[in-house]
């Protein structure tokens, strides 16, 4: 009995030591290096720099600094770039990024996301960015009010829209020489609670200067805390001044993120972005920029202007500005409408109905996160490409289905030396080969219409329209629907790229690129720039009015819902 027991405490001692993370856990060293994440829009493993500080601690909670790279550049570059380390004389960025060079300690943690390669900060390259983010956070211990948002070029730009459009994360951000997308500027006070600081050379060929001192003289008239640094006959390489001798880490170090300000400016125009701080929006006009200025004036007292909104929340129960004694009111006037909240102990829903504000329950239809467009949405989360096998195709035209697929989910065309490839991978199968767990998890990109396409045929009545197929040689519909939880983005007839001007200098390939620029649906007529109808669902998913007579004209689509 007694070497029973001996044998059984020596078998439980092993199986813990073998198991313990705290004994035999894998240990990250210190300094720079890369991770990955696994990403679920095209089941991969996704790089991103990652540097620990000399003596980091497991159990203390660190600040972070996400670094964004430009356009032609990396994860490793950026890495390097943040730290003040250029490339040595005579060294080209292929061989820059090859090895990282020792560099002064800081004590945060940096995180520098690949996103893909040269392809900006929108769709599923700011998923990469959030999904990274995440990752770190699994992994360490970050301190939420110390995170904070950098990046050069595009990734100036990049740091401006993710800045922008979800402003309660971030610190304090700083844009260096900055391309930011179209609309960004639009969501320029949004800034109003976290301080920036612009970087610029005054002989910027690529990025002009004029580009950072609008945003700056937008931002101070606004009454934004914001710093700008411009440095005289500099070029398109201001990030190293900028990041010189670790000046960014110096100055993030002054701000902390006001996790419940007084005062919150918030603009949006899409649901997905549709909270900041203590403020979230329910309803507004689709396509349109809804806004809203809220703040305390007093102690349960607030003061609220809008703009193109007509549903929105108050998240307040833990604001250091209500008191929280139960029964104790809270009063707010919304555009010169004054209501009183009996417990300022709840969230508190205001709705635009009957010409005035009154105390609501949110909407409970109509668009929404996730369920709103436009048809870039499809392609900004998981999503697999379909084309059609029925209707008895003649080997061509089998073959022009499959080339019209494969064109759409060619993301990693080759853009010459510079912009190199995208390094994206989505899944191209036909209808018969769509799975369930497709269905589930995955925006759904179809070609053909109901004769040519299952998947088309299976949710045919659930479908807003569809193009008549004896008409399709001429025509082109593309839209996007929600279904299931998911999307589909129906592209019947022409495809969405015939005949549309593909030159210039684009972020993203062609057929790709037109992508940014659609709203919800789109009728063409012989080419993609001859437009008969484009525009946006209403809230309900539904056709306005104007719209649904312009489709019905054309005399070659079914509206039917």
């Amino acid at each position: 009995m007694y070497f029973q027991r001996l044998f059984l405490l020596v078998a439980i001692a092993l199986a813990t030591a073998s198991f313990s993370p705290q004994l035999y856990a894998q240990r990250l060293a210190s300094g720079p290096q890369v991770l990955t994440f696994f990403s679920d829009v095209d089941d991969t493993e996704q790089p991103y720099g990652l540097y620990l500080p000399k003596n980091f601690d497991e159990k203390k909670k660190y600040p972070l600094v996400v670094m964004l790279h430009g356009a032609g550049s990396n994860h490793r570059l950026a890495l390097r770039r943040v730290f003040g380390k250029s490339n040595a004389p005579g060294e080209n960025d292929v061989e820059t990024s090859l090895y990282f060079p020792a560099w002064p300690d800081v004590d945060y943690i940096v995180a520098s996301p690949y996103a893909r390669g040269t392809a900006g900060y929108q769709g599923f390259r700011e998923k990469d960015v959030y999904d990274m983010l995440d990752d770190v956070k699994r992994r360490f211990r970050i301190d939420e009010d110390r995170v904070y948002l950098t990046g050069l070029s595009m990734g100036g730009g990049g740091t401006l829209w993710l800045g922008l459009t979800r402003p309660d994360i971030w610190a304090a951000i700083a844009p260096v020489c900055p391309a930011p997308p179209a609309g960004t500027q639009l969501l320029a006070s949004n800034a109003l609670n976290f301080p920036l600081h612009f970087f610029h050379g005054d002989v910027d060929a690529a990025v002009p200067v004029q580009v950072s001192r609008d945003w700056v003289k937008q931002l101070r008239e606004l009454n934004v805390k914001v710093e700008y640094k411009e440095y005289p006959g500099v070029n398109h390489n201001s990030w190293e001044n900028a990041y010189e001798n670790g000046f960014i880490f110096e100055w993030f170090s002054k701000f902390r993120r006001d996790a419940n300000p007084s005062r919150v400016k918030f603009s949006s125009n899409q649901y997905k972005y549709d909270k900041a701080w203590w403020v979230q929006f329910n309803q507004f006009t689709p396509g349109v920029l809804a806004s809203i200025d809220a703040r305390f004036v007093a102690e349960n007292q607030l003061d609220i202007t809008t703009s193109n909104l007509t549903a929105f929340t108050l998240h307040l129960k833990s604001h250091p500005q209500v008191n929280k004694i139960p029964g104790k009111s809270l009063q707010i006037v919304v555009d010169g409408k004054k209501l009183t909240v009996s417990s300022a102990l709840q969230d508190v829903t205001i709705v635009h109905q009957g010409g005035a504000w009154t105390l609501s329950a949110a909407p409970s239809k109509g668009k929404h996160a996730g369920a709103e467009g436009p048809i870039a949405e499809a392609f900004a989360t998981r999503h697999v490409y379909v084309y059609g096998t029925q209707g008895n195709p003649s080997e061509e035209e089998q073959k022009a289905r499959v080339d019209a697929a494969l064109n759409a989910a060619d993301w990693s065309a080759y853009r010459g030396e510079f912009l190199g490839r995208i390094k994206f991978f989505p899944r191209v199968v036909a209808d018969k080969e769509v799975r369930p767990s497709d269905l589930q998890s995955a925006n759904l990109v179809l070609f053909g219409d109901a004769s040519t396409n299952s998947v088309i045929k299976q949710f045919e009545a659930q479908l807003p329209m569809a193009l008549d197929s004896t008409a399709a040689k001429d025509y082109g519909l593309v839209y996007i629907f929600p279904l299931n939880n998911h999307y589909v983005l129906v592209n019947s007839g022409l495809n969405w790229w015939t005949g549309a001007n593909t030159q210039g200098w684009r972020a993203l390939p062609p057929a790709q690129h037109l992508l940014t620029d659609m709203k919800d649906f789109l009728l063409f007529k012989e080419k993609a720039t001859n437009v008969l109808s484009q525009g946006y669902f209403d809230n309900d998913w539904r056709l306005p009015d104007a719209d649904a007579q312009a489709i019905k004209n054309s005399g070659v689509v079914q509206i039917k819902k």
